[in-house]
């Protein structure tokens, strides 16, 4: 009798773990999303595996891999960081005032996040939603980042933060942190 109400206990709070995980899941917020953020940027955009709080979800880089390769007269800005890289995360802010400073031109800024899959429910999105980033923040679920480092550039080692920006004349490749706005917008005005 007493395997019994073991069994009866342990399914009881399994399922109580089961109901509160998905009631989480229902509080979370979605990010509002930026300005910059339109139809017309986001058209050839790949949609992804799946969305929570507004983080496009990918399941393996050929997903995503078009973004990287767009032909038309918007200029991407991506930035390759993760919650657990400190020099990422002070950076951010930077990026996320491109925002502003970019309102009347074809600038997409895209924050492509590096953390661990199982990271993600507890770190990455209760990061986004307590700085309420603006900026696209896309996930890649595969953990294989050697397999696909390549692809972006063959100049990137893999370290982060890197920032890759590119439009259909130019492109560019930075493995450095960023120390302000200003500095960004220097490397960005070119492409303009």
């Amino acid at each position: 009798m007493n395997s019994y109400y073991r069994l009866l206990l342990g399914l009881l709070f399994l399922l109580i773990f089961l109901a509160c995980k998905e009631r989480a899941k229902d509080d979370i917020e979605v990010i509002k999303v930026s300005s910059r953020t339109t139809e017309e940027n986001l058209k050839n955009w790949p949609a992804p595996d799946s969305t929570i709080s507004g983080i496009a979800m990918y399941k393996e880089f050929e997903d995503l891999e078009p973004a990287f390769h767009f032909q038309n007269d918007t200029t991407y800005v991506i930035n390759f960081w993760a919650t657990w890289c400190k020099p990422c995360l002070k950076e951010l802010p930077y990026f996320e005032d491109l925002d502003s400073v970019y309102q009347n031109e074809k600038v997409k800024v895209v924050l492509v996040s590096l953390d661990f899959p199982k990271q993600i429910e507890s770190q990455l999105i209760p990061y986004v939603i307590k700085n309420n980033l603006k900026s696209k923040v896309v996930v890649l679920l595969d953990g294989k980042y050697n397999n696909w480092i390549d692809r972006v550039s063959p100049e990137w080692s893999g370290a982060i933060p890197t920032t890759y920006i590119y439009n259909k004349e130019m492109k560019r490749l930075m493995e450095t942190s960023f120390k302000s706005t200003a500095e960004i917008i220097k490397v960005i005005d070119p492409f303009l």
